[in-house]
């Protein structure tokens, strides 16, 4: 492949040739470079390149291999952040005016892992602000728009990760998903995107938005791209008092297109009403593909999904407002010029001017929901509702190897036609959310095309069984050609 052309590459396929010599790891960040300069003035996919660091990144590797000295699984490359995940030395924003400023003093577990296997932090990706959204539409520094269609939304709240790799800005990205924030862009932006099981990545040095539902992710181009990266990211890590000490699982193994005697169970509640007839269509065409493949499927219900996203709602506000108190702009985060006024009438106002419309709204109603007298009746509530979940989930899987159904109800829409329409925002999230009550691990995979737009499929597995969901992806990959579009952005 020309060397114009090296930005496309997937992570596999240019670690290999790093290695043997055929392109160099500077030659490879000069083009992702130049491709982010081309492009991101459409798409406003990062809040912060790290092109000098990057490039001293990638001739140190070169140095390396010149020298002939062992280098990392993802020697030389490109991963893109996503801004709410802390990198030393390089400007963390949660695409906040709280912290506009702030430049961490250390790295995030992931991130010290990916430093570990030669990665290069090319930049970090813009979010909705503090994670809260679904359509990178409420960052400080302005939406991110859907390489596909720039027009439209590329879900959100990683939607920076997301369209920087349909773009072909970074080869790799990490997420944040807390009711689908990894899943959703992905499937907005035709790329491979996964929650893994709560515990087996570490979240140390995630900028908390609700401790007990988030987990940081992969995003990738193509199956054996997200494999790779999870098993660089996870693992057990001492710093994370939610992490799970298990061994180290290898996903980046051999995959198979055989999928015969895999039980798939379709809940009905992920196809029922509000669910576009558009997207259900290309979803059923992939259940029929995994059929072909050897997958079996059953139609099931799963009742208590018609609760699961008031009770997401009403734990993920609560521990919002828990969490975003540290922000008070007088410890740090914003801080007003004129701030002669009293204790309390500062702290109002940095937080007024400090947090966007979206996160004020979250805080209050989190507040609201754990106030005296209110409790029992809305977080205690919405705390038993989500081990009824749970126990449905952990029950159906126990015939069935996985889940599937539609990531998003409706795909990609306009930008600005949902913003000032919170509880339509709030319901796209109706097919994620239930993943991150249980804490069980799920994947979005590109699944079809309505029109130009993308639309996903996600499949819910067992807790700690990322490899078959993983190996579902690959089979299903190996034989369609969605992952293999790339949008026609020049």
């Amino acid at each position: 492949m020309s060397t114009p052309r090296i930005h496309e590459m997937c992570a596999v396929e240019f670690a290999d040739k790093i290695r043997r010599g055929e392109i160099t790891a500077e030659d490879y960040i000069w083009s992702i470079i130049n491709r982010a300069k081309s492009v991101d003035g459409k798409i406003n996919a990062f809040i912060t390149m790290a092109s000098e660091e990057a490039l001293e990144k990638a001739r140190d590797i070169d140095r390396k291999i010149a020298r002939g000295e062992k280098i990392g699984r993802l020697a030389g490359v490109a991963v893109a952040v996503k801004d709410n995940i802390c990198t030393f030395g390089i400007r963390t924003t949660c695409a906040s005016h709280m912290l506009e400023n702030f430049i961490p003093p250390y790295d995030a577990t992931v991130i010290r892992r990916l430093k570990k296997e030669d990665a290069i932090i090319i930049g970090k990706t813009n979010m909705d602000e503090f994670a809260m959204g679904t359509t990178t539409e409420t960052s400080y520094f302005g939406p991110t728009r859907n390489p596909w269609n720039l027009s439209k939304v590329p879900g959100g709240s990683s939607g920076g990760s997301a369209a920087a790799l349909a773009a072909d800005e970074a080869t790799l990205a990490l997420g944040s998903d807390t009711g689908g924030s990894v899943r959703c862009p992905a499937s907005y932006c035709s790329v491979i995107g996964l929650k893994p099981t709560y515990g087996s990545v570490s979240r140390y040095g995630l900028i908390a938005y609700a401790n007990s539902l988030e987990q940081i992710g992969p995003l990738a181009k193509s199956t054996v791209d997200c494999a790779l990266l999870l098993s660089v990211i996870g693992g057990y890590d001492s710093y994370d008092s939610t992490s799970v000490n298990m061994p180290i699982e290898d996903y980046f193994r051999s995959f198979t297109s055989d999928l015969r005697g895999l039980k798939i169970g379709l809940p009905k509640e992920f196809f029922d009403e509000g669910v576009e007839e558009s997207v259900k269509k290309h979803v059923w065409s992939a259940i029929h593909k995994l059929e072909d493949l050897g997958a079996l499927y059953e139609e099931i219900s799963l009742p208590s999904l018609e609760y699961a996203l008031a009770a997401y709602y009403i734990i993920a506000m609560s521990e919002a407002s828990s969490n975003l108190a540290r922000y008070d702009g007088l410890r740090y985060g914003y801080r007003i010029d004129h701030d002669d006024a009293d204790y309390s009438r500062v702290y109002a106002k940095n937080r007024r001017v400090g947090f966007g419309a979206e996160v004020r709204r979250r805080i209050i109603l989190g507040t609201y929901a754990l106030s005296a007298g209110y409790y029992e009746q809305y977080y205690l509530k919405a705390l038993k509702i989500r081990m009824l979940i749970r126990r449905e989930f952990e029950s159906a899987l126990k015939k069935f190897d996985a889940l599937a159904g539609p990531t998003m109800p409706l795909p990609p829409f306009d930008i600005g036609e949902k913003i000032n329409d919170p509880l339509t925002l709030y319901m796209c999230d109706i097919l994620t959310v239930p993943a991150n009550l249980t804490g069980y691990p799920a994947i979005s995979i590109p699944c079809g095309f309505e029109g130009d737009l993308p639309v996903g499929m996600q499949i819910i597995g067992k807790p700690f069984d990322e490899k078959n969901l993983l190996e579902i992806s690959f089979a299903f990959e190996n034989n369609t050609d969605f992952a293999k579009r790339k949008p026609g952005l020049q």
